[in-house]
């Protein structure tokens, strides 16, 4: 039989080749042999164990055929049989390397039911985490084996994407609920200066790459998780963006905005100082969407549960002026006549209607998230307990249709942008100068540099 001849792996390969995780990722950043790695592994896996049934997964087939289809038929020549109906090839040891995609969730009705000892997700950043835990599903024992093997799935991947947000939370910031045990996963950061064949034999690609913009090179140069191709609030850092809790000055005008439906509610209470400088500093983030620690859904609120929320959380002394909420608030439904708007001001919560113009709302966002030139402060500043707020809006995307709006997906992560949105666009009033007093609130114990995140 022919020998299978791959090139030399360096290090940060060997490490991935040698690796018995639950689950193993790779990469982070551009021209770190992602791919080869990957469909290396599966095919010497394939070699090793007798009976191994892997599946490889690209999101379309295109992106399957070019990146792996093609340079594995190369590789496998007179060493496995290729079948163009199944997209697999079979080795003579029994073992089974199927090619697949997932470009729609229903494409996952394909391998509902299947299993795979194997499953490897090539650019899993691309995927939405539906596809994820249904591959979880699947990954299991074929019962084909003649000897012992635990299932394991890889993942290769660059920052970005509408995977991004369940990648990051499981392999870079390592936030694990109950029923997650966190030695299963395991991350491996390789970029192009871990690649010497791409470091000796392409080095325009490697210069091209050191001459990108500075924010777009910590993504695809270094691997930055925090800045990453397709985020839409560029603009944002936890360093600039982000304080320590302080004394909110008795002066400053007191709003509250939210977001809400029974999957999630996002509200926070927000501070505006002489200089419209809004400060979100009291965050209720619950429901559906939000896992407690033993990572159940939650139960959802009903309006008026989250009226009874919003006013526990209110103090006498905030004195609040408005809450803004989205139009949709107002909608009357026709089995009763009312609206949520009416129910909340039954309950105490009375509402003002905010814009709902996207566009225009996410470009007002992003302007008062901007540093002045003169090196001045933002107009959106987030103490550090709002700690849901600061996760989320970083991982907000562009919306692949319309590059101006931010897209509804993933959607666990768009619940408390959108309630920026709505207060930005409610249009609060600035404080009113007491005795003429411009106060800054690094006179104060409360701004610190944050590191939290």
């Amino acid at each position: 039989m022919k020998k299978l001849i791959i090139n030399k792996p360096y290090p940060k390969q060997v490490e991935f080749y040698k690796s018995k995780y639950r689950y193993t990722a790779y990469g982070g950043a551009r021209g770190g042999g992602k791919s080869d790695v990957a469909r290396n592994q599966g095919i010497i896996l394939c070699l090793r164990y007798s009976g191994l049934q892997a599946l490889f997964m690209r999101r379309t087939y295109p992106e399957l055929k070019e990146n792996h289809l093609i340079p594995a038929m190369k590789l496998l020549k007179g060493i496995a049989k290729y079948s163009s109906v199944d997209k697999a090839f079979t080795f003579p040891n029994g073992s089974r390397l199927k090619f697949g995609y997932c470009k729609n969730e229903s494409d996952l009705l394909q391998y509902q039911g299947q299993a795979y000892d194997v499953i490897f997700l090539e650019e899993c950043t691309l995927f939405p985490e539906i596809v994820f835990q249904t591959m979880t599903e699947s990954n299991r024992s074929s019962g084909q084996m003649k000897e012992y093997f635990p299932p394991r799935m890889y993942f290769t991947c660059n920052p970005g994407g509408v995977g991004h947000a369940w990648f990051k939370r499981l392999f870079i910031d390592r936030d694990y609920n109950e029923k997650e045990n966190p030695d299963d996963y395991f991350f491996i950061q390789a970029n192009v200066y871990d690649n010497p064949w791409l470091m000796k034999n392409s080095p325009d690609y490697v210069r091209a790459l050191e001459n990108l913009p500075e924010k777009r090179k910590k993504a695809m140069l270094y691997g930055d998780w925090n800045v990453f191709e397709g985020q839409y609030f560029t603009e944002f850092d936890v360093n600039i963006h982000v304080c320590k809790p302080f004394t909110i000055p008795s002066h400053w005008r007191r709003y509250r905005v939210f977001d809400y439906g029974f999957d999630m509610f996002a509200c926070y209470f927000v501070a505006m100082d002489e200089n419209k400088r809004a400060y979100f500093y009291k965050e209720i983030y619950e429901g559906k969407d939000k896992k407690d620690q033993f990572g159940n859904e939650g139960e959802g609120l009903t309006i008026s549960d989250a009226a009874a929320k919003i006013l526990d959380l209110t103090t006498p002394e905030e004195n609040i002026l408005a809450t803004f909420a989205p139009p949709d608030m107002w909608n009357k439904r026709q089995e009763t006549g009312r609206s949520a708007a009416d129910i909340f001001a039954e309950c105490g919560v009375p509402l003002y209607k905010a814009s709902n113009n996207r566009v225009q709302g996410w470009f007002d966002v992003r302007e008062w998230l901007k540093v002045p030139k003169d090196g001045g402060k933002p107009k959106l500043i987030f103490f550090s307990n709002c700690v849901n707020l600061i996760k989320t809006i970083p991982l907000l995307l562009h919306d692949e249709k319309n590059p101006d709006d931010v897209a509804t997906e993933p959607h666990e992560v768009t619940h408390a942008g959108d309630a920026v949105r709505y207060f930005v666009s409610g249009q609060p009033l600035a404080a009113v100068s007491e005795n003429n007093k411009q106060y800054d609130y690094e006179e104060e114990d409360g701004f610190n540099d944050y590191n939290g995140f």
